[in-house]
Formats: C-alpha cells, structure tokens, sequence
C-alpha cells in the first residue's frame, strides 16, 4: 500500500495517506515540507492561473506557481479571478443509463393505514412559533425516558415523545417566502409517516396562525393531529396540562402497531455530509453511493441536497437527468443560489469551513466533488424545492442550504424515514423522527470517536475493503435501522434539537 492515493491519471495532485515527511518518495516527486494526513501533494509543475485537477475535474486554479511535491492548499489554491465562474459541460442526459435489474429486501416495518411504511413510531409535538416552544418541551419533558421513565411504560411500542421547535414563526411577511418555507416544513413533518400522531401548539397571536397553516397544507384536525394556542387555553400551565391529557389520549393507539416484513421500497434516505475532510470524496462519500445505487436497484429512494455544496459539481447531476426539464429545475436553482448569496453579500464559495480546510478540503469546487459522490451513479429522477413532498423512487434532489440540521430537516419534511450522514471531522448529529447513521470517513477519527460512529469507511483508505464492499455494508445497515436497530445517535439522545427550518427574509 502505497503512502498517497491516486484518483486519476490525469490530476495535477494526489492525497496523502498518512502524514509524509519532507524527502519522502511520491511517484517520481519528492516531497517538500510537512504534508498532513488527508491533504494535497503537486506531482507536476503548475503555472500561475493554471486549473488544478483532482478526480479529473477542476478544482481551484494555482494562485502562483507550484512546484511537484509541494502542499497544494489555501496558500496556493483558489477558485481563480472570476471565482469558479468557467465553463460546465452541463451535457444533459448524456449519463443516463438502462434501469439497474429490479431487486428485493425486506425490513421490519411499521405499516400505516395509507398504506406508508414507518422505520420509527414516535409522537410529535411541535411548536407554530418560538413563543410556544417551551410549553411544548414542559410537555414532551413529562413523557421523558430518562426523567420520567414510568410514564411509557405501559407503551412499549412507542419510541418516544419528542418535542420540535424553532426560533421563528413571527416577525415575518405572512405572505413572503420564509413562511411558506416554514408551513411547508411543517406540514411534512405534521404528515410525516414516523409520527403515529402529532400535536402542534401555537401562541395565538402569531404570524403562523395555525388554522392558516392548516388550510395551506390541506390538513385537518382529527385523532393524529390535534392542536391548540396557549392564549386560548389559560396560559402556559394550562396548556401544558392539556397538551400532557392529550398526548395521554394519543398513546394508546400509537402503541397498537407491530413491526412487520416490509419491502425495501419503503425506505427514503436522505444523504448528508458534515465536517468532511479530504478522505470523505475517496471513502465515506462513494460508499455512501454504492449503498444508494443498491438502495435504487431495490425500490428505494435517495435524497441529494445541499445546493451550496454541489456547487460546482452540478453538471455530474444534469448528465444523469431523465428528462430535460430535471435538469433545466437544478440549474435554475444554483442561479437561484448565486442571486440569494449576492443580494447578502456574500458568494457560493463561502466553503469549506475551517475544519473542512484542516482536513485538507481547500475550494468549494473540491467539496462539492467529494459530496456528489454520496448520490452514486443512479439516473436523476426528480428535483425537489425544500421540503417538498417527495413522491418519486430512485435516485431525487432536494435544494438546501449545506448547513447540515437545515438540509435534513428539508429531507425529513420530505418524507426520508431515515438519515446517511459522512463525516470525517466527527460530527455528532441526529434527526428525530428519523434515524440517523453516521458513516466515518477515516480509522483515525472512528478510533477517536467510535462513541458517536456507526460504520468505519476508513477501512477503504487503510486498503482492507472496497468501496462496493463497504457499500453493501452500508446496505446492509439501513436494513438493520430501519428495522428498529438503534443509531449512536439515537442512544444518546440525539435528534430534537437539530429541528431547524430553514429561515430566508427579512426578520421584521
């Protein structure tokens, strides 16, 4: 096993190993300096303003001339004077490819009356505006596990009562966007097929006023939803006491269900990435892919997001568009983007952050590579705005934000019953109502950090495993999750408090 890895003949740079000493042997090159674990040696000379390639895409321009064997970082590597503003060979269409032979898994599900397959049985109750979010956890806190384990006990089939709020829901355009984007998440979670029954408690005098929400997304009051003010009920511990009687109301039949043999089909994942390093492109990310690409072959879905983080690499998604117009909608959300970050101030290459850029990540065009991997090589099947009901199988987009709690939360309003996330700094994450299972990018982290971890891909950089293998791993573990095993996340508790909606306008 060699001290570098090589993606391809034709890049300008490979990626260390482990750590390589100044003298040490690339290829023909020899190596200049202290070049961590991760990171990017030049195994060619490189003029000022030349494009630097890694997986055979560009990924920055030298920002002076480099010379073979030097670290290829912040130092000498940026997105160029026009900011990654070159040419994309969008080339709609030209990598989709015949339908993968039809295969068939099983898990042990939860079925619903509509006919929907649940990977998890909680009951929600969630918050119309942050005045009500702490009667809303007063009352989640009263069915608590740990603080209050006797109050399940007579609903073993229940995973739980938890609470989901947010910061927002007033102090807004009730028309604008930011609210519709709000009404919209909440909708999907209120509908969501991991929530036996929900519980939505409002303030009263909130811009979301929740009988408007409810005519918005076509929902009614009835045994599954059910919802209140605290103005109208008397105050605060009024309306704890009553949401408490009522989630009393809703154990009994959320606790009437049974796993059952359930077809693969039913699983929608939503695919994240956060605290990625130079590995998470070479491991994590493209086991995470081959898992997708099986989870297709079986019925599946997989959700693609993070518009700030596939910037960049958009045109590997247009090739494998089914239809022009698929293509035509993500194309129209990346100028979407570039409009929103300027009217801010800002611009798409905001990322890496400065842990991604320890790890060795030094443009967002480089990121962005690494994080279209997670999607496989699966036709493109649909685009979706955030939190969108996703109704396609197969392999589907969603536009998010790249903050991660944002862009699951989106997913999850969608309908994914269950959350890949690749890490390679050691993010610690969950997404209640949706398991969470994180997937490490290196043995070094998985070593530092095996509490919070569920599968090692580092195993693909130390050379014992394959990406397919570990792909098939990967399979085998959505399975297993779905099934009802429980995620490092989830035992720790993980998954309440990265609810965040995604918030756009004008806070007024």
């Amino acid at each position: 096993m060699t001290s570098f890895i090589r993606l391809h003949a034709d890049d300008d740079v490979v990626i260390a190993r482990a750590q390589l000493l100044s003298g040490a042997k690339v290829e023909n090159t020899t190596v200049k300096g202290l070049i961590p674990a991760g990171h990017k040696v030049a195994t060619r000379a490189l003029k000022a303003g030349d494009a630097v390639r890694r997986y055979n895409q560009i990924i920055g321009f030298a920002s002076r001339a480099i010379t073979p064997g030097e670290h290829v970082h912040t130092q000498n590597l940026d997105m160029g004077p026009d900011k990654g503003d070159f040419a994309r060979d969008y080339a709609i269409g030209a990598d989709v490819k015949p339908a993968a032979k039809r295969q068939h898994a099983s898990f042990m599900g939860i079925k619903r009356e509509d006919g929907r397959v649940a990977t998890r049985n909680y009951i929600g109750i969630l918050s119309s505006v942050n005045c009500s979010a702490t009667a809303v956890h007063a009352i989640a806190e009263h069915f608590s596990k740990r603080s209050n384990p006797a109050a399940l006990k007579d609903f073993p089939n229940v995973d739980g009562v938890i609470a989901l709020t947010h910061g927002t829901g007033c102090g807004m355009d009730s028309e604008g966007l930011g609210l519709q984007l709000l009404q919209r998440t909440l909708t999907g979670y209120a509908t969501h097929v991991n929530f036996a029954a929900v519980l939505v408690v409002g303030l009263g005098c909130e811009s979301n006023q929740i009988s408007a929400w409810l005519a918005r997304g076509s929902l009614r009051e009835g045994e599954t939803l059910r919802v209140f003010n605290i103005q109208d009920s008397g105050g605060t511990a009024k309306a704890v006491a009553k949401g408490i009687a009522m989630v009393e109301q809703m154990l009994v039949p959320a606790n009437a269900v049974k796993r059952q043999a359930c077809d693969a089909s039913h699983i929608t994942v939503g695919l994240q990435c956060g605290g990625s390093d130079g590995y998470s492109g070479i491991s994590a990310n493209p086991a995470l892919g081959a898992a997708v690409d099986l989870l297709v072959a079986h019925g599946g879905t997989a959700i693609l997001s993070e518009t700030p983080e596939i910037y960049g690499a958009e045109h590997l998604l247009t090739r494998r568009a089914v239809k022009p117009e698929i293509a035509e909608k993500l194309i129209a959300r990346i100028k979407w983007w570039e409009h929103y970050t300027a009217i801010n101030g800002g611009e798409m290459n905001n990322n890496p952050s400065p842990g991604n850029k320890a790890g060795g990540l030094t443009t967002i065009l480089e990121k962005s590579l690494g994080a279209v991997a997670k999607g496989g090589t699966s036709n493109l099947e649909a685009v979706y705005e955030y939190a969108e009901n996703v109704a396609a199988h197969g392999f589907v987009y969603m536009d998010t934000p790249g903050y991660d709690p944002v862009s699951a939360t989106g997913q999850v309003a969608g309908g994914a019953n269950l959350i890949c996330f690749t890490t390679g700094r050691g993010s610690a994450y969950g997404c209640a109502p949706s398991p969470s299972i994180k997937l490490a990018t290196n043995s070094a982290l998985w070593q530092r950090q095996e509490d919070d971890m569920d599968i090692n891909c580092g195993e693909i950089i130390d050379g014992g495993v394959t990406v397919q293998q570990m792909g098939q791993r990967i399979f085998e573990q959505i399975l297993a999750t779905a099934s009802g095993s429980a995620s490092k996340s989830e035992q720790h508790g993980y998954g309440q408090n990265e609810f965040v909606p995604w918030q756009v306008g004008a806070v007024m």
